[in-house]
């Protein structure tokens, strides 16, 4: 029978607070940015906007869905084509950089996730997301925080604390905060799709010179199914390098 030095041993190990304690501590830094890039016109894409959804409420993620326009011209059977209200050619062009300077090819799939502009994945293999944004946080830690509150007036005041030595750009990121879509044609012809934090415009603030910085920004002039994130995101050599830090804006 055990004695009972080695039952108060036993006790302290399965304590819930033994039990809680991580073996490492987590790098601190900003949440991470985590980019979808889907169509509606894709079969297997909507498993990976519903973990965007679930991603999104995270309070360590910035979560951005962008529709790319390179299904809206396929024709899939009799089911026809679907061309997906929300798809632009920007979209399109942003995961082709990604891919250039992710994977040394232009060529783009979907749907697929680039976590922070370093890593990439398959956006529905759930475990591969989630170590990249693991990896992204222990290998390259944020050395900025980004902070949005309300400014003067309607405006709002950007602050970016903290020291990097890479250039880079400030961009003002408009998105749709939800919408519920029935689809008529194409591969998910049938189904009623719900997107979310769905990118509809993004625009370029200024630029980074590494050091704190503080910004004046005009009303971004949202609607109520809208919000807004800002991204400090490393320019060279293209404007889609990693991204250094990020916030989203206020909800008004």
């Amino acid at each position: 029978m055990p004695s009972s030095r080695v039952l108060a041993a036993i006790a302290v190990l399965m304590s819930p607070f033994f039990l809680a304690a991580p073996s490492k501590a987590e790098p601190s830094g900003g949440p991470t940015v985590v980019e979808l890039f889907t169509s509606q016109g894709c079969y297997s894409c909507p498993p990976a906007e519903a973990y965007l959804r679930e991603l999104a409420v995270r309070r360590d993620i910035v979560a951005l869905e962008w529709h790319v326009d390179y299904w809206d011209d396929l024709v899939y059977g009799l089911a026809g084509r679907w061309k997906g209200p929300f798809s632009s050619p920007e979209a399109t062009q942003r995961q082709r950089t990604y891919n250039v300077n992710l994977r040394g090819s232009p060529n783009v799939y979907t749907p697929q996730m680039v976590m922070a502009g370093r890593y990439e994945a398959v956006g529905s293999r759930r475990g591969s997301v989630q170590s990249a944004i693991i990896r992204n946080r222990r290998q390259t830690p944020s050395k900025i925080e980004v902070a949005v509150t309300p400014g003067a007036g309607t405006g709002l005041s950007v602050r970016i604390n903290g020291v990097d030595d890479r250039p880079g750009s400030i961009w003002l990121v408009r998105f749709d905060r939800e919408h519920t879509t029935p689809v008529r044609a194409g591969e998910n012809k049938g189904k009623t799709l719900v997107s979310r934090n769905i990118v509809r415009d993004m625009q370029l603030i200024g630029a980074w010179d590494g050091t704190a910085t503080e910004v004046a920004l005009p009303a971004p002039n949202l609607s109520q199914n809208q919000g807004c994130a800002v991204l400090v995101q490393n320019d060279r050599p293209s404007a889609t390098g990693p991204i250094l830090g990020a916030a989203y804006c206020p909800r008004g």
